[in-house]
């Protein structure tokens, strides 16, 4: 397995189709890292093993549940695994908790971000549950890795995404609203 990449490392620049509908006709996209990555917003970008599966539609359903969170928090929210488009929207189309997905599905088919972020399960080469939050000068600030069976907290990816942008001192469990610590 290659090294994951991690906090300080500059996210990888990448150009990649996305889903962004179920509509015939406009359901691509050609997602690329500097329109995302450019300054102002910051970014969130969560891998899942592949579609068609049983842990996966239930921590994507959640992302989508909380958009309206990260779009508050000047976030932009993609999704992704190595999966093709194709496959992508055929099971955005058949998973009622996938039809109404306000981010962008990535399709790394090539598998070529996915190995230079590192998150590469060595048998399968299939990604294991890794999410980044990437600062809006493209620096990783944030990253954890699941194994392949576990699901993530999306309401923890929101509360580091909080401390992060507050820019200051963050106590254990700190939640926003919160006193930071004042060195």
């Amino acid at each position: 397995m290659n090294r994951i990449l991690s906090v300080g490392t500059p996210f990888p620049a990448f150009k990649k189709t996305a889903v962004i509908s179920i509509e015939k006709g406009k359901e691509f996209y050609e997602l690329n890292s500097s329109e995302v990555i450019n300054g102002s917003n910051w970014t969130v970008m969560f891998w899942w093993p592949k579609d068609f599966t049983f842990v996966c539609p239930t921590e994507i359903a959640e992302f989508n549940k909380h958009f309206g969170d990260f779009t508050d928090r000047d976030t932009t929210l993609i999704g992704a695994s190595t999966d093709s488009e194709f496959v992508h929207v055929a099971w955005r189309r058949d998973h009622s908790d996938l039809r109404d997905l306000k981010f962008p599905m990535l399709a790394d088919t090539s598998k070529s971000l996915a190995e230079e972020l590192g998150i590469l399960e060595a048998n399968e080469k299939v990604t294991y549950r890794a999410t980044y939050i990437i600062d809006p000068q493209g620096v990783i600030r944030w990253v954890m890795v699941n194994d392949l069976s576990v699901g993530r907290n999306v309401k923890e990816v929101l509360r580091v995404l909080d401390a992060l942008q507050t820019d200051e001192l963050c106590p254990c469990n700190w939640t926003k609203g919160e006193e930071t610590i004042k060195a």
